[in-house]
């Protein structure tokens, strides 16, 4: 006999331990080997493939800018170059991504990814980050007056919403992205390329998040077969207008509450 925490400890091993994983794992499994479900398997993707949808959809937000998803990959450990971490960011509005990898996952890790690389590309647009949308994982969550990640958002105006307590789809999109990463980037550069170090690996990741925001078309709730880049320029007018619109509202109500 086999105990419950012998299984256990075995999905742990191989990152199997959801329904949610284990469905993920199924359909890779059949797309790569081409063999044929059950009708009982076939319900359950079908059911989890609805949902997934249905928790995406339901992530409020109105215009590129608006709402920021922000979620920590675990990359996996490379010989020569250590345990791997990868920071994502994602505009929810229009799929547009940002990825960095990292040794180590902490609060200042995930300000970088924002300083670096997020905000100089919205701010170059003249499009601010209104909101934060990220887990309650150490990195992201902690005291708003010692945490260095809700004090850089504190600094830039940026409003931090967590997901709720057992509920990790609610930030489905970066989970998306990084199984979409995971498939398409790392398991093939991993085979085709022996990495010495970070960097290296880092530089193939920009050209294939390069791809990913300008050619790689995108099916979601926005985008429509448009890439991330479309549907981002195509709605700057709309982010614009509508911060203008905010940022008017509020000077008038702090102007009428001074008066």
């Amino acid at each position: 006999m086999i105990s419950a925490s012998g299984v256990r400890s075995i999905w742990l091993r191989h990152d199997l331990a959801t329904r949610e994983k284990h469905l993920r794992r199924l359909e890779e499994h059949v797309a790569k080997s081409g063999g044929v479900l059950t009708e009982a398997q076939k319900l359950a993707l079908e059911k989890a493939r609805t949902q997934r949808q249905q928790d995406i959809d339901t992530v409020d937000t109105a215009h590129p800018g608006y709402l920021l998803g922000q979620d920590t990959f675990y990359v996996g450990t490379i010989k020569g170059v250590g345990r791997i971490c990868m920071q994502s960011a994602i505009d929810i509005y229009s799929n547009i991504a940002f990825s960095k990898l990292y040794t180590t996952k902490m609060p200042v890790t995930s300000a970088d990814l924002l300083n670096d690389r997020v905000l100089p590309f919205f701010e170059k647009h003249s499009v601010p980050v209104l909101r934060a949308l990220t887990d309650r994982g150490t990195e992201y969550y902690g005291n708003p007056e010692t945490h260095h990640y809700e004090l850089f958002l504190q600094m830039n105006d940026i409003e931090h919403t967590v997901t709720k307590t057992k509920s990790p789809q609610t930030n489905g999109i970066c989970e998306r992205f990084h199984q979409t990463v995971l498939n398409e980037f790392f398991r093939v550069a991993f085979r085709k390329k022996m990495y010495e170090g970070l960097e290296e690996i880092q530089k193939d990741l920009d050209t294939y998040i390069e791809h990913y925001n300008n050619r790689r078309t995108n099916q979601g709730t926005k985008c429509q077969g448009r890439t991330p880049m479309q549907t981002f320029q195509d709605s700057l007018e709309l982010a614009r207008g509508k911060c203008w619109t905010q940022l008017y509202t509020t000077t008038q109500s702090v102007k009428f509450d001074a008066d």
